[in-house]
């Protein structure tokens, strides 16, 4: 491992932009996943790793870890700990940064498989409800999961430790539009989220034996007038109480489950 001292290295800045511009990781085709497990799950999914950037601290604490990434890197590197706290974009930082390439998915939904469950997020904005969306997509066994562009960074830092390693595995594609999406795909049988109340009830639908999408729509607003009118149909999660809608992610799980149950 080559060592690093300086905060003005080229690598570190160019970790710093990653970590906080989203046009700069679409440029430079990277962006960075940090934490020993993150990083591990990385190595298991067989992203390709740029560059390992790791503390003494981890280097002494995890070294079966730091040999194995080591090992599939194509570059290692050792800091301080004073230098990974300084790039970290965590409160308390393992020690642990990998540099990866973005995952390439270009055709991923050119051909969509026979019966087959996915999900679609139209301008979702943050990366926390993103991130626990594909966790629990790849948990309950979705297909796939279809972004607008206007949605929040796939790659965000937020997004890869919120996901837990999903965004490695789950399969994605990003669209300029879900309207455009569907009205490509009529053969996918698709359904808008919505909270209102004369809609079908989530509960009555039946989504066996049929290549199925759902839209789940921004945390605030909802879906989009152009997307709704895409749809074959809507549908509503079904509420007691006084409460008016769920949070997006919640929404989003509850509704995977009742696709796949």
């Amino acid at each position: 491992m080559k060592r690093i001292s300086a905060k003005d290295n080229p690598l570190i800045k160019h970790i710093n932009k990653l970590i906080k511009s989203s046009k700069y990781r679409a440029q430079s085709g990277e962006f960075v996943a940090e934490g020993v497990r993150i990083c591990h799950d990385a190595l298991l999914s067989g992203c390709e790793i740029d560059s390992l950037v790791i503390s003494d601290y981890a280097l002494n604490n995890y070294r079966e870890t730091a040999f194995k990434l080591e090992q599939k890197a194509r570059n290692s590197y050792i800091i301080s700990d004073a230098l990974f706290r300084k790039i970290s974009d965590t409160i308390n930082p393992q020690g642990v940064l990998c540099v990866i390439k973005t995952l390439d998915n270009p055709s991923l939904f050119d051909k969509i498989k026979c019966n087959g469950k996915f999900l679609a997020l139209d301008n979702i904005q943050d990366p926390s409800n993103l991130g626990t969306i594909l966790r629990t997509a790849e948990a309950v066994g979705i297909d796939g999961v279809i972004l607008s562009a206007d949605c929040c960074d796939i790659y965000s830092p937020k997004v890869v430790r919120g996901s837990m390693g999903a965004v490695f595995r789950i399969s994605c594609c990003i669209v300029d539009t879900i309207a455009g999406f569907l009205n490509n795909n009529p053969d996918l049988v698709s359904y808008a989220a919505v909270v209102t109340p004369d809609a079908e009830k989530l509960t009555d639908i039946d989504f066996n034996n049929k290549t199925t999408c759902v839209v789940v729509g921004n945390e605030a607003n909802g879906l989009k007038q152009a997307t709704i009118d895409a749809c074959a149909s809507s549908f509503t999660i079904p509420m007691k109480g006084r409460a008016e809608s769920l949070n997006a992610s919640v929404a989003a799980s509850i509704i995977m489950w009742e696709m796949i149950k």
